[in-house]
This record gives structure tokens, sequence and C-alpha cells, in this order.
């Protein structure tokens, strides 16, 4: 888990101190880096390995300082030395790393100064060693913090795409296939998330697969269906006797582990796949595109084009603002000054209900989800600004998953929606711990979101979610036009306008709208879809 930034500040001081000697890159250079790893909590050989040997441009080899596969180089030079020359140095060996190999983050060091480069985002920090824990959010990624901004295109969530597809595609060829292969694959990409998120104890995964499976593959698929049985498993109820290196994983829960699944045949490509997906930093995914991107790995075809398989997170936003959210903004911006006031409304976050009655994989309920944490922290900043110890996050936050509520025709995405706000769910956690100085995870998972497997249109929503004044419902129903509609669609639709005349000619989408008049009857909920002029032009 990672340790807290009050903690990594401390100890990031002390490292400074020890070292302000230092000028020998061949005497002291190793030792530099195991202690530099620690700061973070993180034992340097668990991640990364020193003097590397690669080849470089040409046929000359060379040797990188430290190389943490997909994550970060390090070109380390005696105190003095020129670091410009250094990164030079560094950027020589990339021609010949493999793609999943190519680390993000590039740092040159002279013991005494720092210039570490995030080679996606084009930002630079530079700073002496005498002002680390000034700047060690630079290096969070090595306790296992992140931040990021997603885009709805992102070529990182491609990349994932990718990886998982070719994945799907061996595992499928070799005959494992259908619900099951789903949601195998859904187990393997929370344990990638996990492995880069401080879920896990730091990359015990991927150790997991690389000293714990057969080069060849035989045996990977027994080993993953005893993982997936102790994740299941608390703590108190594993066998004495359990491997310790399964011993290691903590308790899920959450229904994502419990149903038990065919053990898969994996063969060297296979585990050679599910490796490079080990490489790969999951935490730079967004659990807003999440589903989008398991649809996508489910066809071949549409792996490059993920964009046209959910709502953007841009029209997301235009329905979600003027719905609820520029009223909450607004409201906290009425009582911050006023602390009994503040306490009431933070309160009242946490009563509040979200409904989307056709959620696919959650897109809806995540990004609300995301911002109504966003505004949370904002007002627990508020709440505790003149506060001088380190709080405890776990007893702050008073919104959970469990606020949220969808309704799904097909149920691999159902699932996806649930575990997708999980792992929003623990992003944001995130976010607090760093906000407040104490790390804090939702582990085992106790609360999930309510999302059910059904027709929308013939379920009952007051079922799903009673009506009352704290429901939000929102989304983004499906649009068929009249001629586009199956037979199954134009029943459920005559079903739900029954006596309406010319409703025939009506879109698919009018029943949603029919639906949720009928809900909020009575009520002061507010609704809100993206909508075209298909629900009123026409006949």
């Amino acid at each position: 888990m990672p340790i807290s930034w009050n903690e990594i500040r401390k100890r990031a001081i002390e490292f400074s101190q020890e070292w302000h000697n230092a000028t020998r890159e061949n005497a002291e250079a190793q030792s530099f880096y195991n202690d530099f790893f620690n700061v973070f909590g993180i034992s340097r050989r668990r991640v990364a390995t020193f003097e590397e040997p690669v080849k470089k441009l040409g046929d000359k080899r060379g040797r990188m300082d430290l190389f943490w596969k997909g994550m970060l180089l390090v070109e380390q030079k005696s105190a003095g030395k020129n670091l410009a020359k250094a990164k030079a140095q560094a950027l020589d060996y990339f021609p010949h790393l493999q793609e999943e190999e190519l680390p993000r983050y590039l740092l040159v060091s002279d013991f005494q100064h720092f210039q570490l480069y995030d080679l996606e985002q084009g930002t630079e920090a530079a700073f002496k060693l005498k002002d680390l824990h000034k700047n060690v959010e630079h290096f969070g990624f090595i306790a296992g913090y992140h931040k990021r901004e997603f885009k709805d295109q992102d070529p990182v969530n491609i990349q994932a795409s990718e990886l998982m597809g070719r994945l799907h595609d061996q595992l499928k060829d070799a005959g494992y296939e259908g619900e099951d292969l789903e949601l195998f694959l859904v187990r393997l990409l929370f344990c990638l998330f996990a492995d880069d998120t401080g879920i896990f104890e730091k990359d015990i995964f991927i150790q997991f697969i690389e000293q714990r499976t057969r080069e060849d593959g035989s045996g990977l698929g027994g080993r993953l269906a005893h993982l997936f049985q102790t994740l299941n498993k608390p703590y108190a109820k594993r066998a004495k006797t359990l491997d310790e290196d399964l011993a290691r994983f903590p308790y899920i829960n959450g229904a994502l582990f419990e149903r038990p699944l065919p053990i898969a045949a994996f063969n060297s490509p296979m585990r050679a796949a599910l490796l490079r997906a080990c490489y790969f930093n999951w935490s730079f995914i967004s659990p807003a595109i999440f589903g989008s991107l398991f649809q996508s790995v489910m066809d071949r075809q549409k792996r490059r084009g993920i964009g046209a398989h959910y709502t953007t997170e841009q029209n997301i936003l235009k329905v979600i603002r003027p719905l609820f959210l520029d009223a909450l903004e607004a409201e906290f911006a009425k009582v911050k000054h006023n602390r009994n006031r503040l306490l009431e409304f933070h309160e009242k976050l946490g009563t509040l209900r979200f409904f989307d009655p056709a959620c696919g994989c959650g897109n809806f309920l995540i990004i609300a989800y995301r911002e109504l944490r966003e505004l949370e922290i904002r007002v627990l900043k508020t709440l505790h600004r003149q506060e001088q110890r380190v709080l405890d996050a776990s007893a702050l936050s008073c919104i959970d998953v469990d606020q949220f509520y969808g309704i799904e025709l097909e149920e691999f995405p159902a699932r996806i929606a649930e575990v997708a706000l999980w792992l929003m769910d623990h992003q944001m956690n995130m976010k607090l711990s760093e906000a407040f100085g104490h790390y804090y995870a939702r582990i085992p998972l106790r609360k999930a979101a309510h999302i059910v497997h059904g027709n929308a249109l013939t379920l009952d929503w007051a079922a799903v979610l009673p009506p009352a004044d704290s429901v939000t419902l929102l989304g983004n129903p499906p649009f068929v036009g009249k001629k586009e509609q199956t037979k199954e669609q134009k029943r459920d639709l005559m079903a739900v306008l029954e006596g309406v005349k010319g409703a025939g000619v009506l879109d698919y989408v009018a029943g949603w709208y029919i639906k949720a008049a009928s809900y909020i009857q009575g009520t002061a909920i507010r609704c809100g879809y993206v909508s075209t002029n298909s629900i009123s032009q026409g006949e």
C-alpha cells in the first residue's frame, strides 16, 4: 500500500541529509537509488534493475543505470557532469526497447541535481537534492499515486485495448469463450489495475506470473484459478499452508471473484501476451472508458474506435452539470463560510442517489461519481483546512458507490459497470489520501453499485430504486428509428405506450421518456438524458 505523503516528505528530508555529500557515480549510485526508492516505501529490487544491458544505435551496446520496465529509466552521473548529455545518452537506449518496455519517465541526476521528464505529458521538473521533500509529488508514481487527465481517444486507452485484445483472441481461438471469457478478462484487468494502483502490494501480480508460472504456459490457468479463489477468501478462512506468494494478495470480495470459472489452458504465446499486459501501466487507464475498452476488446474490428462505443465525457458533462452539479457547486459556494451549514451540505452529498436506466458499461454513473467525490474533497479541505494533524481519510468520506443505480439489458456490461465504479472509487480514494496524508483504500469491497441486469422498458423502475426527492435520473438511452427497431423492441415500446395514438412511428428512445415521466410524478426528481431531435421530429 502507498505510504502517506507526510511520511514520504519526512523520509525525503532524511534522504537529502544522508546523501548531501554524494559525488561518485561508480561508488555510490546503487546505494543512492536503493535508499531513494525507500523514501517512497518501495524496495528497488522489486521493481527495477541496475546496469540492464541494451543495444544502442549501430552496433554499440550500453547499460542503463536503472531500469523499471514501462515506467522509469535513470541515467546517473557523477557530481558536476553535464545532464543534457546524460539525457541524450538515455534517449539513445529507446530505439531497441520493446513497445511495452518504453518508460514514461526519464530521470537524470548528478546526485545533487534532479531532472525528471514525463515523456508522455512533455513536462520537466528540475530541482536540487535539498529540495526533494518539496518535489516528491513528481515521483508519486513510485509509491503508487498517479495524477492524470484522460481524453476520450487517449492513445494509452487504445494501446491497452490492443493488449487485452490479443489475449482475448488467443484465449478464444483456444476454445475459451462466451461469458466465461468475459468474466475471466474482467478479473485479469482488475488484477492488472490493482497491481499498479496500490490495491495490491506493488507488482505482486506481475511477479506471481513471472516467477511462479512456467515459460511454456502450462499450469498458468490453474495458478490464476487459485489466485482468484484466494482473492475471494477472507484472511481468517485461508489455509495455514497457503503458498506464501498467494497469501500476500488481499481479500477483495465484492462478488467479482465469487463464481468458479473453467480453468483456461495457456501456452507460451498466451503467457507472453499476459506478461505484455502486465508490463503496461494500468494506472493510466480511465475507469470512465474501462467498459468501452472491454466492448472493443470483444470485437477485433472496433479496437481502434473506442470513442464510438460510449458517450464522451464532454457530452456526459453537458447533461450532469445543469442537471445537478451546477446547483451543488452553487450551494457549496453559499455555505462554505459557515461550518455548521457546510457539515449539513456534506451529509446531504451522502444521501443523494443517481439512477441510469440504460447504463451500459456505466459511463454516466462513473463520471457522476467522480465529480461528486471531487466536490466532496473540496468540501473536506474547507472543513479541515485549520487542522495541523494527519487526518484519517477513511473517516472523512461519506460518499460510496452504493449511491449509484442502473439498469442494463446485457449482463456483461452490467458487471463491467460495477467493476469500473470500484476502480473509480479507488482512484478517488487515492486523491483523498493525497489531500490528507493518510492512505485510504476500501478493501475488501463491502459496497457495490446497484446494477440490475434486465430490460428497462419492462422492469418497474420503482422496484430498482424507490422514487424520492434525493434521486437524480440520467443517462443516454438507445436511439433506434421505427424502421430499424426489431420486433422485440417494437413490442416493448408499445407496452410502454399502450393506448397512445400513432405511437408506432416514435423512436425507441421515447420509451425511456415516458417511463421517466411516470417515475418522477409527485416528486422533485430531475431527469436529464442525452437527446437529439429524433425525439420530436417527423410524423
